[in-house]
């Protein structure tokens, strides 16, 4: 089973009862959602803007990102789904979003990191935080936050980009 504990004012850390084999779970700031074994979909919590409802065609779900109010899936065959809200251009996957390995949401940005270790990012761009930086290759793991966002590398390097104002991308290798 699933356990939550913290805040719960939208019933984000209460697990529905009948949550059973789930593989990884993932929470923003209201909600909650699991991916169970057989790549199926669960959330609670926060529904106001519809951000938890999932799309009734959507299976083969191999992992998942929730921002501040979209969410980002990704399929076994290495296609994306977006749903939710998204005034910031969350929703609008780039054209030719395929071979993909692993997905991050920001609050309002989302990124895609590629078979081939190169990462592509939509949405809000205010900061930056989706345009990932030139020449950026080999990448194995990607992770984005409200405003920024990061990738390592194969050689265990990191890479950041966006919103500095705390220092969030000041990375000492």
């Amino acid at each position: 089973g699933v356990t939550g504990w913290g805040w719960n004012n939208s019933g984000q850390a209460t697990a529905p009862t009948n949550l059973n084999n789930a593989v990884a779970i993932s929470a923003a700031v209201l909600r909650s959602m699991a991916l169970r074994a057989d790549g199926t979909l669960i959330a609670w919590g926060d529904n106001s803007v519809g951000q938890s409802d999932i799309p009734t065609n959507l299976q083969n779900v191999v992992a998942l990102a929730l921002g501040a109010t979209h969410n980002v899936a990704l399929k076994a065959d290495g296609t994306v789904a977006c749903w939710g809200y998204g005034t910031s251009g969350q929703l609008d996957l780039p054209p030719g979003l395929t071979n993909i390995i692993s997905v991050a949401a920001g609050n309002y940005h989302s990124l895609a990191l590629h078979r081939d270790g190169t990462v592509v990012g939509w949405g809000d761009d205010t900061e930056g935080q989706a345009t990932p930086p030139p020449g950026l290759t080999n990448v194995v793991s990607i992770h984005a936050q409200a405003s920024h966002s990061y990738a390592m590398r194969a050689d265990g390097t990191i890479v950041a980009w966006g919103n500095n104002s705390n220092g969030e991308t000041s990375i000492a290798q």
